[in-house]
C-alpha cells in the first residue's frame, strides 16, 4: 500500500501526500496612496513576482519577491490544451450570477483525480464555515480544473531536494524559503482559463506539509485578481486562504508590520482597512470605519484606531487589535467583514433566477429565485406590489394575481439584503437588486 509521507494510510491506495496550494490575493495596485509593500531587491533584472507566505500556523505572514517564470513554450501550450477537464462542485446558479471559485489541482495524477475533488470539497467547506462566507455561501459556485501530474506530491516536501514533475510546477522551499509553495502562474492562467467565468483561483498543491503563498500582483486577463497556493491536507492551509481572498474580493490591507520599516509618512492608503487617521480624526472627518468606532467587533476588542499595520509599526492605524488580516485563526473584524459582504455582491446578484427570465412564463408556472438567508424579497406586478409574494422563493403569476385577460404581464421581484454588517451607503447599494419575467398571454 502506498503511503502518505508522514506513514498515515490515505483516503485511497494511489493518493500520496496531499498538499494544497491556494493563491487567492487582490493586486495591491501601486496607486498614490498605497502603503509600500517590503520585499527584497534583486540584484539582477529578471522580472519578479510579488508574494505573500506564511512562516507557520497562527503567525504573521511575510513578503518577498521571486522570480517570474518564463513564457510557456509551444510544447507547454499543447499539453495544458489537452488536459484541464472542468468538474463542477457547488452550482447555486449561472456564473454570470455568481461568485465562481476555481480550484486547480497540482501534484495529483490521472489516478488521483477522484481525490483531488474530494479535497476540493473538504477545502470549500472549511473556507466556507468562516464568517461571512457562511452567511452567503449560495453567492457562490466552485469548479475543479483536472491537472493530471506525472507524479504524485510536490517538490520541496518533506525536503528541499525532493523534486516532482507536476502540471502547475508546485514547490516549497521557493527562492530558498520552506513554507513558500510557488507555482507556475502561467501554466496556473492557462487552467483557469477553461472555466467560464473564474472569480477566485486557487491551487490545491497535494501534500500534507504546511505552506502557501499569495501572488498579489497578478491581473488575469481572465478576469480574476491574484493566484493563492495552500495545502490540501494542513490543517491550518484554510486559513491562508480565507486571508488570501480578503485582498482579492474585500481589498484589505495587511494589518501585521515589520518593526524595521520605521514611520508611515506617504499619503492616505486606499484601502479601506488602513488610515494615517486617529479614532477622533476618524469620527471627526466621517472617514473609511467611523461608522464602526466604539462597537464590538467579532475577531474581539472593540472597533478603534490602533497603530501598526500596512507593514508600518507607526504612522498607520488599524481597526481592531488582531484580525485574519494580522493573524491567522482569527476573524475578519467588523469593517473587515463589510468589505468581504460588498466584495460577494461585485460578483454575485443578491438574488438570481433559477427560474430563466428570458423566456416567457405561463400563470400557472413556478418562479423560483435564490438569495441568501434573511434577503427580504417584494414581488410587484406590472409595477405595483403585492403582499401575498413577500419573502417567498418560489411562486405563480397567478398566485401573485396576474389576470387571464389575454394581455402580457410582468411579474418583478426585488431583493434587498438588510444585514446589520453593512453600514456604508455606497457599499449597500450592492445589496440591492431586481429579476423580471414577461407572462404570456
Amino acid at each position: 500500500m502506498r503511503r502518505r509521507k508522514s506513514g498515515i494510510a490515505r483516503r485511497t491506495p494511489l493518493k500520496i501526500a496531499a498538499a494544497a496550494g491556494i493563491a487567492l490575493s487582490a493586486t495591491l495596485a501601486a496607486t498614490a496612496g498605497a502603503t509600500a509593500e517590503p520585499g527584497p531587491t534583486r540584484s539582477d533584472d529578471r522580472p519578479t513576482q510579488h508574494v505573500e507566505y506564511f512562516t507557520g500556523p497562527g503567525g504573521h505572514p511575510r513578503h518577498t519577491k521571486v522570480p517570474a517564470p518564463e513564457p510557456l513554450s509551444d510544447r507547454e501550450r499543447e499539453a495544458v490544451a489537452d488536459d484541464g477537464t472542468v468538474v463542477p462542485i457547488v452550482q447555486n446558479g449561472p456564473t454570470s450570477a455568481k461568485a465562481d471559485v476555481v480550484f486547480i489541482g497540482d501534484g495529483y495524477t490521472a489516478a488521483q483525480q477522484e481525490d483531488f475533488h474530494a479535497d476540493v470539497r473538504k477545502k470549500w467547506a472549511e473556507v466556507s464555515a468562516v464568517q461571512p462566507y457562511a452567511s452567503y455561501k449560495n453567492l457562490f459556485n466552485v469548479w475543479a480544473v483536472d491537472a493530471h501530474s506525472r507524479q504524485s506530491g510536490v517538490s520541496g516536501d518533506p525536503t528541499s531536494t525532493v523534486r516532482k514533475d507536476t502540471a502547475l510546477g508546485s514547490a516549497f522551499y521557493c527562492d530558498g524559503i520552506e513554507r513558500l509553495l510557488c507555482v507556475d502562474t502561467n501554466k496556473v492562467e492557462a487552467y483557469a482559463k477553461k472555466a467560464a467565468d473564474p472569480d477566485l483561483v486557487i491551487v490545491l498543491s497535494n501534500s500534507t506539509k504546511y505552506g502557501g503563498a499569495g501572488y498579489n500582483d497578478i491581473t488575469s486577463p481572465s478576469g480574476y485578481d491574484g493566484i493563492a497556493t495552500a495545502s490540501s491536507d494542513h490543517a491550518q492551509s484554510s486559513q491562508v486562504v480565507v486571508h488570501e481572498t480578503g485582498h482579492s474580493l474585500g481589498k484589505l490591507a495587511d494589518e501585521y508590520w515589520y518593526d524595521e520599516y520605521g514611520t508611515y509618512t506617504g499619503a492616505e492608503p486606499w484601502e479601506s482597512n488602513t488610515s494615517k487617521l486617529t479614532a477622533a480624526q476618524l469620527t471627526a472627518q466621517k472617514k473609511k470605519w467611523y461608522r464602526w468606532i466604539g462597537q464590538s467587533s467579532p475577531d474581539g476588542g472593540t472597533v478603534g484606531a490602533y497603530e501598526g499595520g500596512g507593514y508600518y509599526p507607526r504612522g498607520l492605524y488599524r481597526p481592531t487589535d488582531n484580525s485574519i488580516m494580522r493573524t491567522l485563526g482569527r476573524e475578519f473584524n467588523s469593517p473587515g467583514r463589510e468589505a468581504m459582504i460588498a466584495g460577494f455582491h461585485r460578483h454575485a446578484s443578491v438574488v438570481s433566477a433559477l427560474t430563466p427570465t428570458a423566456t416567457e412564463v405561463r400563470r400557472g408556472q413556478k418562479l423560483k429565485v435564490q438569495a441568501a438567508e434573511g434577503v427580504r424579497l417584494r414581488w410587484s406586478v406590472d409595477g405595483k406590489s403585492v403582499k401575498k409574494g413577500a419573502d417567498a422563493r418560489s411562486v405563480t403569476p397567478r398566485t401573485l394575481g396576474v389576470p387571464a385577460d389575454g394581455r402580457t404581464h410582468k411579474v418583478t421581484v426585488r431583493a434587498t439584503d438588510p444585514t446589520r454588517a453593512v453600514r456604508d451607503p455606497e457599499l449597500r447599494k450592492l445589496l440591492s437588486g431586481s429579476l423580471t419575467w414577461r407572462v404570456a398571454r
